[in-house]
Formats: C-alpha cells, structure tokens, sequence
C-alpha cells in the first residue's frame, strides 16, 4: 500500500536527496498534501513531481528520516532485507559468529540505511532502541524480521526506547521484552566478561563501540599504573589488567558505576588487588590525586547533545585534558575521547591542542581513534561520525 501522504519539497531542495542524504529538514517542504501524524510513512516528491524517496515524517526541525530513495512498500520483507545486509556486514568484519566476542552492534541508525533504530546483540539478547517515532511504530515487525533471521541464536529482544523517544510524542511507552526472557546478563567481548545492564544501565546497557579502542590500551597497559576516569562498566580498566597493568585506578562519580566495574573486574579477574575503583567527580579526583599514573583514559559522556552547548563543551574537554596532562608522569600515555556528534574531529584536535598548550608539555599524537567497524558511517551521511579518540605521548 503506498502512502497516502505527499511531501512537495521547495524547488532546489531535493539536490540533498539525490545525493541520498537520508535527511529532510522541514525547511525544505513547500507543502503536504494529506495530514500525517508523527511516525507515519509518507513520500517526498521535488518540485516538479518527481519521486525521490520514502520514509517516516516527524515533528521538528528534522521532518523525514529517508528509509528508501526507490518506490517500494516498507513491510516485512524491506525489514527483512535491511536487518539481513546489517547482519551480513557483521559477519564480513569478523565481529559476528565468533567464539570469543557475542556482544556488538548489529543496527547503527543511519549507518546501517535505518535512520533512527539501533539494535546492540548481547549474547543470546537483542536490545532494541529507537530514536523515532516511526521506527517505534514499526517495532513489531522489526521484531519478526529479527527473530526469523537469528532464530538460532536468540533467546530474547528487550525493548529500551523511554528515553530515546520524543518527549512530546507522549506515546506512554515502557521499556521490556518484545520477544522471550534473558536467561543472564553476561556476554562476551574479545574473550573477556561483562555483566551488562539492559534494564537501567545507560544506552543499551554497554559501550560496545570502545571495543576496538580497549584493545589497542591492553596493549600499552603492560607494567603502567592506570587511570580510568569516567569509567562506568570498567571496560578499559578490564582490559588493562589483561595486558599486564601495575595497578589499576578506575574513577565514577556514580556509586552504581563502581558497582558494575567491581562486579566486572571480579568477574575476569576474582580477587585481584591491582584494582581499586573509587566514587568521585573526575575534576576533583584528578586534582587531588597522590598516586602517580603513567597511563590515563578519559572517556566521558557527551559534553555537548546538541549544537547549542558546543562552546561550553569545548571549554570542558579543554579544562579536562589540561589537568590530566598537567598530572600525567614523564612518558605517559593519554587516552582521550569525545562521543559528542556535535564535536567535529577538528574541534576536539584543538580542544586537546590548546589543553596542550596549557600544560607547557611536550605531546605527541601516537594514534587517531574512531568507531569500530559495526558503527558503520554511511557516505553520504557524514553526521554518523560522532566517536573521536586521540592516544598521546607525553614527555
């Protein structure tokens, strides 16, 4: 069935579209021709009557999230099709069907041409998570294409959309299973455990898109007192007493966080006394500390959400890699990131430059970090590049 709602874009607006940006800001629409509600299907026509794309129309300054620049139904079969490339792309980069590693992303918004859902699989779990209403209509489906895809190999798909959805939408929507019961909340990443919180944790539950960065910090760790600030589940602190770290260090200012990173250090490694984590605001703890670290990560959460905090979270990153500079030992390591999309690589290069700067250190630029394969960035849509990471050499 087609849609019965028409978007007539202003003429010279559909130039975006044919260079297949899955986005249609309301500023480009001229007029609509039916009465759409948020989240429903609807096709985007240029000026002069020409199809050019499908997808799910919403309230505010985005209007639609393009799911397809052809002329097809968006039913079972277009999801089927769609989660089967997401799942194929997995396989072909070596995170999917792997004895050591059962945690990764199989959906990744617009990376994966479904703009506004992600799926992250934790063992025999999938946690769905959509950011639109339309993808949260859809739900349903997107469950039946996913189940019959990984029968084998899933036991439940547990939907966590309350705070990802519209506010204003008011859809009422709870969190909980779509599909089956979990049967545990362990899963495996690169032959290490971790207890992961899908019920109340943030995002899905665990940051699987440091996966490839914690890999490359086992490898540094060897020997080196380590700092993990804003360390949450405590994967990088994990990973580091795998390498052969002295000791260990991990920072959150959230009780609970220290809870999780216990139990995680307790689960690989029971009993190890190279681990200490400690509840703390990371301004304070790094200002304050008396034991020296040689190796430091900083992994805080999103500094900026949106384009309006840009300034103050550029003075943020910049006030907290100074300090972390300023104490870090003579051939010091610095792991240091930033998950804000709104943050361009460049405006975090300097950020960290001027911080630097400040510090009167000589600092070297060892490796640039991004997302891992299974966080995909489509072409054309260059905004999915939202995690940037530095390693830096400190004199």
């Amino acid at each position: 069935m087609k849609p019965t709602t028409i978007i007539h874009l202003k003429r010279g607006k559909e130039e975006s579209l044919q260079r297949f940006h899955p986005w249609i800001f309301s500023g480009a629409v001229h007029h609509i021709e039916g009465n759409p509600q948020e989240g429903d299907i609807v096709d985007v026509l240029a000026a002069d009557g020409q199809f050019l794309a499908r997808g799910h129309w919403q309230i505010g300054s985005i209007a639609v999230r393009v799911l397809t620049f052809e002329d097809r139904p968006i039913d079972l079969a277009f999801w089927t099709e769609r989660l089967s490339a997401a799942l194929d792309t997995r396989r072909s980069v070596g995170v999917y069907g792997r004895p050591d590693n059962d945690m990764f992303r199989l959906v990744h918004g617009e990376g994966d041409f479904l703009p506004g859902l992600v799926i992250d699989i934790y063992g025999r779990t999938a946690v769905m998570q959509a950011h639109s209403v339309g993808m949260h209509l859809c739900r349903q489906q997107l469950v039946e294409a996913l189940t019959s895809l990984m029968a084998e190999r899933l036991d439940a798909v547990y939907y966590k959309s309350e705070t990802t959805l519209p506010f204003k939408a008011s859809l009422g929507q709870e969190n909980g299973f779509l599909f089956g019961q979990s049967k545990g909340d362990v899963a495996r990443e690169n032959g290490l455990l971790f207890h992961i919180d899908w019920l109340k944790g943030q995002k899905t539950g665990f940051f699987v898109d440091q996966r490839d960065n914690r890999s490359l910090l086992e490898q540094y760790s060897r020997g080196r007192n380590v700092l993990n600030m804003f360390c949450y589940t405590g994967g990088f602190s994990v990973y580091a007493l795998r390498g052969g770290a002295h000791k260990v260090t991990s920072v959150d200012s959230s009780a609970k966080a220290i809870e999780l990173v216990n139990a995680n250090v307790e689960l690989n490694f029971p009993a190890d006394e190279r681990h200490d984590a400690v509840a703390e605001d990371a301004f304070k703890f790094l200002s304050e500390m008396k034991h020296p670290y040689d190796l430091i990560i900083l992994d805080p959460p999103a500094f900026a959400k949106h384009k309006d905090a840009l300034k103050n979270a550029l003075r943020g990153y910049t006030k907290l890699n100074a300090k972390a500079l300023e104490k870090i030992q003579p051939g010091g390591i610095l792991f240091t990131f930033s998950c804000s999309q709104a943050v361009s690589k460049d405006q975090f290069r300097m950020a960290v430059f001027t911080a630097a700067a400040l510090s009167h250190r000589r600092v070297r630029i060892l490796h640039q970090l991004h997302q891992p394969a299974d966080h995909p960035i489509n072409i054309y849509h260059p905004e999915g590049e939202y995690l940037k990471g530095l390693v830096l050499y400190v004199e």
